[in-house]
């Protein structure tokens, strides 16, 4: 194309299907369990989809590298990409987001994997950790809620504004010396 190939991935799709894990049904006596179709849908949006958009990425640059008789990338060369997952603060565990947090988490093993092997070609891999952020999903959740739930646990005393977590993130595209993983959540614990 007119740029070349791509080189930065923000693979940033996500959804949340929020529900206890386990909740006592009062009228059978009967646990019900969170329903395994939910959580393959959060697990192919929140987890897999990223994982391949990145790894789709990492080829064509593996590929261009091949064609031009590169092999192991060196220094010298400067880096080749950089992919930035969008983790969350739920990824240390979440009230009602067993599925969520779960892809959460496993964006930490697959980036810290996609580093060990992309780094041949030069691609580096991190992941932004958001908290509670001024966006339309946390804004369902109403005022009040936000208020009581979420605020008294923010350091902050606020939302995070979209362009703090854009600020982030284009900071962890652009030093190529910071690898790992970044907290941008505000001060945020959850509660027990």
């Amino acid at each position: 194309g007119k740029y070349g190939s791509v080189s930065l991935c923000v693979p940033a799709a996500g959804i949340t299907r929020d529900d206890l894990a386990v909740r006592m049904d009062k009228m059978t006596g009967k646990a019900r369990i969170y329903p395994l179709a939910q959580f393959k849908l959060v697990v192919d949006v929140n987890l897999i989809a990223p994982v391949y958009w990145a790894l789709e990425m990492i080829g064509r640059i593996a590929e261009e590298r091949s064609a031009k008789g590169l092999k192991r990338w060196a220094p010298d060369e400067g880096v080749q990409g950089s992919v930035v997952f969008i983790g969350s603060i739920s990824s240390q565990g979440n009230r009602g987001q067993i599925s969520y947090a779960s892809t959460k988490a496993g964006l930490e093993g697959a980036a810290a994997t996609i580093m060990k092997e992309a780094m041949y070609y030069g691609v580096r891999c991190s992941v932004i950790h958001p908290g509670f952020t001024d966006t339309p999903m946390v804004r369902a959740m109403g005022t009040d809620y936000v208020a009581k739930n979420i605020l008294p646990f923010t350091q902050l005393g606020r939302l995070i504004a979209p362009a703090e977590i854009a600020d982030a993130i284009c900071f962890m595209l652009a030093n190529s010396a910071v690898s790992g993983e970044l907290w941008v959540d505000a001060g945020w614990h959850a509660p027990a």
